[in-house]
């Protein structure tokens, strides 16, 4: 039997270290607050969560990026990019939206890569604003308070929504197209009970 070099893990990880890597450097463009949350780490999760067969490799990867990604940003920016006060229910929040794509990305198709980036966003949206919510002295510590907080956040998760769709489809299709021209990166592909 030949063993043969297996080029899909690194490819993935090199997909989804680019990505990360301009979560990095966006804040130091002048106009980062225009495109602020316009950023690819929700399609990092979805990325990893549908094309890393193993459970192991599907959460830990994309989370150590992630993890990777906000010493970046504390390096580059200060520890108020990267870890925030409330930033573990972001982390929480990304490890479901792996979970989301695990679980509705059987195959990759427009469908549903759009329907898991639409339920990992809302769930982003709902659990990491929680994190700021709660405990908050901004935000009044009741449903209504919560509500207020959500409605704060819409104009962030709407530029998260549109990051997370528009390098979803960059990934996504990019990897597609060198899945079909290298058939040895469709080797894995994602059979999973």
């Amino acid at each position: 039997m030949e063993n043969k070099p297996n080029y899909r893990t690194p490819i993935l990880l090199l997909f989804m270290l680019l990505i990360i890597g301009l979560r990095v450097v966006a804040p130091l463009s002048p106009d980062f607050k225009v495109i602020a949350n316009f950023s690819g780490i929700g399609a990092v999760a979805l990325f990893g969560g549908a094309y890393f067969k193993g459970k192991l490799n599907a959460f830990l990867l994309p989370v150590l990026l992630l993890f990777a990604s906000d010493l970046g940003l504390v390096l580059t920016m200060g520890v108020d990019y990267g870890f925030y006060t409330g930033w573990y229910y972001t982390y929480i929040a990304f490890i479901l939206m792996v979970l989301v794509a695990y679980v509705v990305i059987k195959k990759v198709n427009v469908q549903n890569v759009v329907i898991a980036s639409l339920i990992g966003v809302f769930i982003h949206w709902i659990i990491s604003d929680f994190g700021v919510w709660y405990g908050s002295t901004l935000y009044p510590q009741t449903l209504a308070g919560f509500w207020v907080c959500l409605d704060a956040a819409i104009p962030f998760e709407r530029n998260f929504l549109y990051g997370t769709l528009g390098y979803a489809a960059l990934m996504f299709g990019v990897f597609e197209a060198l899945k079909a021209k290298y058939p040895v990166l469709a080797k894995k592909d994602i059979v999973r009970s």
